[in-house]
């Protein structure tokens, strides 16, 4: 259970704040508070946030190419909208809205409780493909928004062990099965197209770990001095010698953000340092920095 301690109340500015539960079969249901007459007709907007450096879209172009659901009465001032788990939200992040009468302007949500305890079982067996993941969360600046991925084929990482200057990943296949010829590898970010390929210890058809030596990843051009550039190297899997690559990820448990809440060991290689993390999308890297000097 996360979020606020008021959920179900307003917020700053009179901004209504929501409480989202998600259940077993990828439903999450907003229940939200609206001094609204009982014959209103409010409707919850799932709008999918532009690229950076783009402008945010119309209200109507957002309802044109959003998720608008129709919020239910559900008590005195209280109203409550059921979003289905199909058709699955295309990857990326939605920013959630209430809609009140025409030409009325869209009212941000503001987050409140967030039980999310139905994801924090992790990975399962049963999960089926293309991976639909939406996990509810509060950005940065206080809003109510959407985390989502849509992936055909996924490698989950697990546990990360560290050993000097090695770190061993354990991972698991969704919509692939390990074949002959299935490696890790390690891309470098840039234009030199540098790879670094790894053997998988397989522990099933889709279970499977494989192990990192940093000193096999170079900062760009190879150099390992303070004037090198920090190197940041994506993880993938290749789950046969002919299947295209797929991405190492953590996306199957409550967790929207990685990035700055799982934070790992760094390793230092006698002029560098090398870590892994994880990206704002929860992709698996490794970056390789130069040592700061004294």
């Amino acid at each position: 259970m996360s979020g606020g301690d008021d959920g179900g109340t307003t917020g700053p500015a009179g901004r209504p704040r929501a409480d989202t539960t998600v259940d077993g079969e990828g439903r999450f249901v907003v229940r939200v508070a609206l001094p609204l007459p009982a014959s209103a007709r409010p409707r919850l907007l799932l709008q999918p946030r532009p690229p950076k450096g783009q402008s945010e879209p119309s209200q109507r172009r957002a309802e044109e190419t959003g998720r608008v659901v129709a919020l239910e009465p559900a008590g005195q001032d209280r109203w409550r909208a059921v979003v289905e788990a199909a058709p699955a939200l295309e990857e990326g992040r939605w920013d959630v809205y209430v809609l009140g009468a025409p030409g009325e302007e869209r009212v941000p949500l503001l987050p409140g409780l967030r039980d999310l305890r139905v994801l924090v079982s992790g990975p399962g067996d049963d999960r089926v493909t293309p991976l639909a993941v939406r996990i509810p969360y509060a950005t940065k600046d206080g809003r109510l928004a959407v985390r989502a991925w849509l992936r055909a084929t996924h490698a989950e990482a697990g546990r990360i062990d560290f050993s000097g200057t090695s770190m061993t990943v354990a991972a698991r296949l969704f919509g692939a099965r390990l074949g002959e010829g299935a490696a890790a590898s390690l891309h470098r970010r840039g234009g030199d197209g540098a790879v670094r390929e790894t053997a998988l210890r397989p522990e099933g058809d889709r279970d499977f770990a494989f192990t990192v030596d940093y000193r096999d990843l170079p900062a760009d051009g190879g150099q390992t001095g303070t004037g090198a550039a920090p190197a940041v190297w994506d993880v993938y899997v290749r789950p046969a010698a002919d299947a295209p690559r797929i991405r190492v990820a953590r996306l199957l448990d409550d967790v929207a953000d990685r990035k700055t809440v799982f934070v790992y060991p760094s390793a230092a290689l006698g002029g560098v340092t090398a870590r892994p993390y994880y990206t704002v999308d929860n992709d698996l890297a490794v970056e390789v920095a130069p040592t700061t000097g004294g």
